[in-house]
């Protein structure tokens, strides 16, 4: 079926994008994957092409665009080739929201064009050892100094994408205990600089999948943060968080589709080169009817994408829309790529070839940005159940 979603400078976009991957990324992508990370270097060329500043106002360096789906681009296209930019999508995809939203015209000053140019790599610390999906159980502390010029930072993050690189990470802790009338208030936001004394990157966590992408644990010991640090308003962290949600889970949802097309993708084109038999793997009843089977949950997610990007851009993505894509998306996208894996045999199972790839780092889409389970939830509140 036509897509309407995309317009004429969409798919320039894409060209290009498409081409830079093809000669920036895929010829070096193993050597990313075996050292667990993405050169810094690369990200200063992900700067320059324009890629950090799309959505960023121009008078901070950026494009001004608003439209989410110039990521949406990035993502088919990645998924396509079977690659990744690390953790720079979460700089992208998850901070970006933030620090257009809450921070102050000095702070962009400060923060934006550095972030534009990738000289300044933003991640996110929000989960904690034991809390996982339970943001309002996390115990990581900011208390304002007596002289009311800083806070002091003390706790541990998780599962931190791009903290193992970053040169500020927005951590997530409480300035106020919480009350039984009200678990979520209390919660703070800050653009805590990675030089700080008192701040540790931990374990660079092995992860089964994603594995260009650094993910580590974080500590930090008495960090001084200063209080033009602070994101927002005191306290009120844990809404930021909620607004934001549904464009990160649409953005978890879109990566699942993209995976899921570029499996069958590759799943088409080694079943019509390898043989069995004598004849082509692609040849056979089962194969075909394997592959439609996809197609069509291919088709389902797209509708249901395309549908949810033009909501998001035009203000309109509930956080009960968001959830159900990403239920949808992420629980299909799991079949899908393991149908395709199967087509491919013992060869399936080994990581030189990219639907291995994908069947490892598809899986966790149904656990980051809010489990499975939780998106029942909410579906399920917003059903009034």
């Amino acid at each position: 079926m036509r897509r309407t979603v995309f317009n004429e400078d969409h798919e320039a976009f894409r060209q290009t994008i498409r081409e830079f991957i093809a000669d920036e990324v895929v010829p070096v992508y193993h050597e990313w994957e075996a050292q667990g990370y993405v050169p810094r270097e690369f990200y200063k060329k992900l700067g320059n092409l324009g890629v950090f500043g799309i959505e960023v106002p121009e008078e901070y360096g950026g494009a001004g665009e608003a439209s989410f789906k110039f990521q949406a681009v990035i993502t088919e296209e990645l998924a396509r080739a079977g690659a990744s930019f690390g953790g720079s999508s979460v700089h992208t995809a998850l901070c970006l929201p933030y620090l257009k939203a809450y921070a102050t015209d000095e702070q962009k000053q400060r923060w934006l064009p550095s972030f534009v140019s990738g000289d300044m790599m933003f991640a996110i610390a929000m989960t904690e050892p034991g809390t996982g999906s339970d943001l309002a159980g996390m115990k990581t502390t900011a208390r304002l100094s007596e002289d009311g010029t800083h806070y002091v930072l003390n706790g541990a993050k998780t599962f931190i994408t791009g903290g193992v690189q970053a040169d500020r990470v927005l951590v997530c802790a409480r300035t106020a205990p919480p009350t039984p009338e009200d678990r979520r208030g209390g919660i703070s936001m800050f653009a805590v600089d990675t030089s700080s004394e008192g701040y540790a990157v931990g374990r660079k966590l092995e992860k089964i999948g994603l594995l260009a992408s650094d993910t580590g644990e974080l500590s930090f010991t008495d960090v001084k943060v200063p209080v033009n640090d602070l994101l927002g308003e005191e306290g009120k962290a844990f809404g930021y968080l909620t607004h934001n949600l549904p464009q990160e889970r649409l953005g978890i949802a879109m990566y699942a589709y993209a995976q899921s097309a570029a499996s069958i993708r590759f799943a088409k084109e080694y079943t019509q080169q390898r043989t069995v038999f004598g004849k082509e793997v692609a040849s056979f009843q089962n194969t075909k009817f394997v592959l439609a089977d996809c197609q069509a949950e291919v088709d389902a997610m797209q509708a249901v994408i395309d549908r949810a990007l033009d909501a998001l851009d035009a203000g309109e993505l509930t956080p009960a829309d968001a959830a159900s894509t990403k239920l949808f998306c992420t629980e299909r996208a799991a079949t899908v790529v393991d149908k395709c894996l199967q087509l491919h045999g013992g060869y399936g199972y080994m990581r030189e070839y990219p639907i291995a790839r994908m069947y490892t780092d598809t899986r966790v889409t149904r656990i980051y940005g809010g489990t499975s389970e939780v998106m029942r939830s909410i579906i399920a509140k917003s059903m009034g159940l």
